[in-house]
């Protein structure tokens, strides 16, 4: 948990600079905050600073008239269903959770509780609302990947190495059990000129092996998919392995890309971050989850390496250059 003096200092000042009457007239309302990640990485830092400040932009400031309390859960963690059962017997005005292991949890906990949820894939398809446009319960939100978006990554990673046939999906399923209905959506795909196949990893004593089977065969490439926090977390491990066989590989996010990895395409995610505030105000003021839309990206970045390009053999194609958000010298 990130101590609340930081928060404060964070957000620009204390409730001891408003006036006693003022204060008094307010009723500080309570918002939890059920991060999925390492609370040390700086890009998960970079998400939580987007949604905080996207709320004291629009007039909510912890300390002053909300009380922001922040959990952070390690992707995996057995003990997800207990953090999600404490905060939410706090009886918060509103929660914030992100990824899907932690909303499943928290679906579990409450059906009272108003939810924001972010970096979910397909909620509808995993029960958590209604529908997007209609989510009918208490919890609403905003999106990350559908088959779409890692349809096209495929895609992209095949036009950065057009000699690639056969493409890994790695993934932990226990993060996110939908991608083996993805995965099954490739294959039954009559005519595509790259076969997909599963790439599975539990745990992180199961990353080299698996991609050490993956790298077995040339023309083979690599796609990290989103999931719970696991790909984040370790991404580290995964890069290494995918840097001892030459593997090209495309991930979702740009850190990624900036520490080392060939390419990265999927949504902004300080941006829905920064979105989601405006569904908690919205919350805050009387709004209710079930008439909230869930949102969908509207900000997708494609980030090359041109280093690790170079050193993996490719000359980055001009279509790719062209589309490029960014490429990394």
């Amino acid at each position: 948990m990130i101590p609340r003096r930081e928060f404060i200092t964070l957000l620009g000042g204390a409730a001891a600079g408003w006036p006693l009457a003022a204060r008094a007239q307010q009723r500080e309302r309570r918002l939890a905050v059920f991060l999925t990640g390492d609370d040390t990485d700086a890009e998960n830092q970079a998400r939580l600073k987007a949604l905080v400040r996207g709320l004291q932009q629009l007039g909510w400031t912890d300390g002053r008239n909300v009380r922001i309390d922040i959990r952070w859960i390690a992707s995996g963690s057995r003990r997800t269903q207990e953090i999600i059962d404490e905060f939410a017997a706090l009886v918060p005005d509103v929660a914030v959770v992100s990824g899907s292991v932690a909303t499943a949890a928290i679906k579990r906990a409450t059906s009272s509780i108003p939810v924001v949820f972010v970096l979910v894939s397909e909620p509808d398809t995993q029960g958590f609302v209604a529908s997007l446009a209609r989510p009918g319960g208490n919890i609403t939100g905003f999106t990350s990947m559908d088959f779409s978006v890692i349809g096209k990554s495929v895609e992209l990673l095949k036009t950065m190495v057009p000699a690639l046939t056969q493409i890994g999906l790695l993934f932990n399923p226990d993060d996110y059990p939908l991608y083996d209905s993805y995965l099954r959506r490739f294959q039954a795909e009559p005519g595509r000129p790259v076969e997909v196949v599963r790439a599975a990893v539990r745990s992180p004593a199961e990353i080299d092996p698996v991609i050490d089977t993956i790298a077995t065969r040339s023309g083979r490439g690599l796609v990290v998919l989103p999931d719970g926090g696991f790909t984040v977390t370790h991404r580290a491990a995964i890069q290494a392995a995918v840097d001892r066989h030459g593997l090209s590989s495309i991930t979702p996010w740009r850190q990624f890309v900036a520490e080392g990895a060939l390419m990265s395409y999927g949504p902004d995610s300080i941006d829905i971050y920064r979105r989601s505030a405006d569904y908690v105000d919205r919350i805050l003021k009387g709004a209710r989850p079930a008439e909230l839309p869930v949102q969908k990206p509207v900000k997708f970045d494609l980030v090359i390496n041109r280093k690790t390009a170079t050193r993996l053999g490719h000359d980055i194609p001009p279509m790719l250059l062209a589309i490029a958000d960014e490429v990394i010298e």
